[in-house]
């Protein structure tokens, strides 16, 4: 079978399995995408993700992860939202969910269909593959880059003349010897509407990312309080952000039709009303959030920021159920119960003064005293 051909039918049967972008990198690929990682991490700039530490050297090349490769099949796969993901900016009631969590798990979605496409290629090609969602020590987007899907724009994520900024990137590492895809040219120009866009400056430069002052970061990777610089800037977002993707102007080619079915948004977490997610239980949480991304956060830390988005929404309504949580078990939502209260009802906070005096979590003594330094991030620094 011709490597040209094999190489058609490959993108054919991804298009098949629900894929918006297909390309072919060789194994060696991005091979400065292994410096940069090491100096971002030298910076601290993953912040609580430890485990990128653990597995760098993997993650720095294909064949730090699996020395058999020589090629890598790029994939993404279009969750383009049909409509705007920045429209309930300021609506303090409910709480925002980032577009790519309001349906079912991406991670399970993707793998089923890279698995399909890699059962697939094995029988056709006789090869040995591994299959990779963003779980794994891969860095897909140098890969997808270098497979001309798209390029890493300044936001850091790919960017896609058809897609935009709404693909989720898969991988397939081969043994198969297969010719590569020209690289994606990057096409951002002089446009900074992503970097404009952040609320908490996470951007030191074009195409450079501090992870610790992301809204998506602090809201889903980082398990402790919300460091207090950021929290009026996170606004009601309570899961991810997307404002430096939304306003990204190649996502005006990007059809919402075409976005895969399985990652169609959930009806009730389009605009969930924050009394509701308030008042959830570690068992109401796995219920309302099962098959969700959000799922794996777990309760605590998704009160959280639904308690930081009570604060900053005004909405007197839920000061009930933010003082109910005074008493949470977890330090981490008495915590941000106490910050909220104090911006919904500060004579209520007051009355309630007394709690502080059998407190044993420091960080929770610290909300107590009005501390405005909890967990303050070092500013960026460009390059």
């Amino acid at each position: 079978m011709a490597a040209d051909n094999l190489q058609h039918r490959i993108k054919a049967q991804a298009a098949t399995l629900g894929f918006a972008a297909c390309g072919i990198a060789p194994a060696d690929a991005a091979p400065r995408s292994g410096e940069r990682l090491r100096q971002w991490l030298a910076e601290g700039c993953h912040g609580d993700m430890i485990w990128m530490e653990g597995r760098a050297d993997q993650r720095a090349s294909p064949a730090g992860l699996w020395p058999e490769v020589r090629s890598v099949i790029a994939l993404g796969m279009s969750y383009a939202p049909a409509a705007d993901p920045l429209r309930l900016a300021g609506e303090g009631g409910v709480g925002r969910i980032s577009v790519y969590a309001q349906g079912g798990d991406y991670h399970d979605v993707v793998k089923r269909q890279l698995k399909a496409l890699g059962r697939w290629l094995a029988t056709e090609a006789g090869c040995d593959l591994k299959v990779f969602v963003d779980t794994a020590p891969v860095m897909e987007k140098p890969l997808a880059e270098a497979a001309g899907l798209g390029w890493q724009g300044k936001h850091t994520n790919l960017v896609s003349r058809t897609e935009g900024s709404w693909l989720f990137l898969g991988a397939i590492y081969t043994t198969l010897a297969l010719t590569p895809d020209a690289p994606g040219p990057a096409a951002c120009g002089s446009c900074d509407a992503c970097q404009r866009a952040c609320p908490t400056d996470a951007f030191p430069a074009p195409y450079r990312l501090d992870a610790r002052r992301c809204i998506s970061y602090l809201t889903i990777e980082h398990a402790g309080p919300i460091p207090s610089e950021f929290r009026r800037a996170i606004g009601n977002r309570i899961y991810g952000c997307d404002d430096c993707l939304a306003v990204c102007p190649w996502n005006k080619f990007a059809a919402a039709a075409q976005a895969q079915i399985a990652f169609q948004p959930r009806a009730e977490l389009t605009a969930p009303a924050l009394a509701d997610l308030l008042r959830l239980d570690d068992a109401g949480f796995r219920q309302v959030f099962s098959g969700s991304p959000i799922k794996r956060i777990g309760r605590d830390r998704f009160v959280r920021n639904c308690l930081i988005a009570a604060g900053n929404g005004g909405d007197v309504a839920l000061v009930a159920p933010v003082r109910g949580l005074l008493d949470d078990p977890a330090a981490v939502v008495r915590g941000a119960a106490i910050w909220a209260l104090g911006r919904l009802d500060p004579a209520g906070l007051d009355a309630a003064r007394w709690r502080a005096a059998g407190e044993i979590d420091a960080g929770v003594l610290a909300e107590w005293n009005g501390s405005d330094t909890i967990g303050v991030t070092p500013a960026p620094q460009p390059a």
